[in-house]
């Protein structure tokens, strides 16, 4: 095996001998890419637009044979089969062909967000036991954070410049890499003997506890997520070209990506650039995409951002879910630009949307019916069922689930329950089938399709000095969005402002956790035993902003009404 400073000087068979394996053979990576590759080699697979807006694009065969070159670097550089593979990249094809590659040895590629921050990186590297690490260029500076990560042995960077320096890691280039695995291709020539039930990738989220957790998912959930919602609800098929403004490192955009598309030969574009309306124009203008899949937020800023009438012209359906969909919002998309618009809600747990609106029966406001595959149920507080027309605690199963949370027993069993997962979202369901999300059935916030802790908000605040009080809440901003609002008690003589807790936070948070406003109190709402009212302090901050958290960041001072 590979050692930290050197390859292998000559191929050793790095791939253990497996048994026949038990359960159904299938490997993810073989019916996504190589199925296509042998039918239709030449059909166009990716269309990738760079940082500098230059175009590249990808057959299924030249795909194919990416994967594989890839495939044998990871076992040139000793990677076996379940063991962790972390990628922080932005939307290109190195990121597609190293997942693919991941799962075609075996192992488990875990790709995280691009917008956290380094100590979150170091984080995720510890927790995930990750065995190497895969950067795009602009995060190469990340790869110094994964340092002292225990059974790290390889940071890879999509760069041609400057490594960055891991000490008693191997470094390398990805040319330097992907060269490494030449004399290894026959060993990658067939995939690794996995099963529908194999692990095959891990999606970290921190949706019902504020803590990441490492959702982990099989090779068959790929499939079956292509076999339900993209087969029921968008009936995909090989002309179709899909866009995703929601990155891959996200369940929904994954899907979105790569299983959809891939599932019947069609083709996918990437865009590696930070989303906008002025790109996603030019996207729509030149790539002509027929599925569009975003959020509610970035549909709003497309709205606001006076795109064209005629903007969605190739379009078929847009896609929308990470958070309820404003009827109004909805309304206006619609009617604007003349589309139709798909609502649903899914979760990481779940890898994509069991609950969807369908083509020419949408109803504005509401999530929409259950996709083909999936049950599920709304329940009160005590597990009862709840008749129709009532709120409760939404519940799914399907056979796209996650296998638990890897390390993290207590909250597995919290949420995974027998064939149930439970979402964490107040649901109410009519007579004829529609089910409406009434929001989050804890205090997580959902902001712009990216789950919010509360309390990790509230911690960074508390570290001011002048802060004395926290409470962080949802408030709707002008198109019905939630947004983080914190609302602070200042200690006294406090010399800090609104202003100067903004800069505290954006040095300490990722983006997506910064509160949108902070409402500075004279006092914060408590129940008779001291305790904090938040669903008061949310009416309290909603009133004080006007109904709206506007996207300025005024400061506001004084004390409850």
């Amino acid at each position: 095996m590979a050692t930290l400073d050197t390859a292998p000087s000559s191929p050793t068979p790095l791939l253990p001998e497996a048994p026949a394996p038990t359960g159904e053979p299938f490997n993810a990576a073989e019916w996504l890419v190589t199925r296509n590759a042998r039918a239709t080699p030449d059909r166009r697979a990716i269309t990738a637009i760079d940082l500098d807006g230059s175009v590249r694009t990808l057959t299924y065969a030249e795909l194919d044979e990416a994967v594989r070159a890839v495939a044998a670097a990871l076992v040139a550089a000793g990677v076996r089969p379940e063991e962790r593979l972390l990628l922080c990249m932005g939307d290109c094809p190195e990121l597609l062909t190293v997942f693919l590659a991941g799962l075609r040895i075996g192992a488990v590629p875990v790709p995280v967000s691009t917008m956290l921050k380094p100590k979150d990186i170091a984080v995720l590297a510890t927790d995930s036991r990750a065995r190497a690490v895969v950067l795009s260029a602009e995060f190469a500076a990340l790869g110094s954070a994964v340092a002292g990560s225990r059974d790290l042995t390889d940071v890879v960077v999509l760069t041609s410049e400057a490594l960055p320096e891991v000490p008693g890691v191997r470094v390398r280039t990805w040319a330097e890499f992907t060269a490494a695995g030449a004399e290894f291709a026959e060993q990658v020539a067939e995939p690794y003997p996995t099963v529908a039930d194999s692990p095959a990738f891990w999606l970290y989220t921190s949706g019902t506890t504020g803590t990441p957790k490492g959702a982990m998912h099989r090779h068959g959930s790929l499939r079956d997520t292509a076999e339900t919602y993209a087969r029921d609800v968008l009936a995909i098929g090989p002309d179709d070209v899909t866009f995703s403004v929601a990155k891959f490192f996200f369940a929904y955009g994954l899907g979105n990506t790569l299983t959809f598309p891939f599932s019947v030969g069609a083709s996918t574009v990437l865009d590696r650039s930070r989303p906008g309306p002025d790109g996603t124009l030019r996207v729509l203008r030149e790539q002509r995409p027929t599925l569009f899949f975003a959020g509610p937020t970035y549909y709003a800023a497309l709205l606001a951002a006076g795109l064209p009438r005629d903007a969605f012209a190739s379009v078929r359906a847009c896609v929308s879910a990470g958070e309820a969909f404003p009827a109004a919002l909805f309304e206006r998309f619609t009617g604007t630009f003349g589309v139709e618009m798909l609502d649903g809600i899914g979760s990481t747990e779940m890898l994509h949307i069991f609950i969807s609106g369908r083509p020419g029966r949408t109803r504005p406001g509401s999530t929409g019916e259950l996709v083909a595959g999936y049950d599920a149920r709304i329940l009160d507080d005590d597990g009862q069922p709840v008749p129709d027309g009532t709120p409760g605690n939404l519940w799914v199963r399907g056979s796209s689930a996650a296998t638990g949370y890897w390390s993290r027993t207590a909250v597995t069993r919290r949420v995974f329950q027998g064939e149930w997962v439970r979402t964490g979202d107040t649901y109410v369901r009519s007579a004829d089938g529609y089910y409406s999300s009434l929001g989050r059935t804890d205090d997580i916030i959902k902001a712009g399709g990216i789950w919010v802790s509360p309390t990790e908000v509230e911690e960074r605040l508390r570290a001011h000095a002048d802060v004395a009080q926290v409470v962080v809440v949802s408030v709707p901003d002008e198109t019905g969005l939630d947004k983080p609002v914190a609302c602070v008690v200042l200690t006294p003589g406090a010399a800090a402002g609104a202003d100067d807790l903004v800069a505290w936070c954006r040095d300490g948070l990722a983006a997506f956790k910064r509160p949108r406003h902070i409402v500075v109190f004279d006092e914060l709402p408590t129940t008779a035993t001291g305790k904090l009212q938040r669903f008061r302090i949310r009416e309290l901050a909603i009133e004080r902003l006007g109904g709206a958290a506007k996207p300025d960041l005024t400061p506001i001072t004084g004390g409850p009404a």
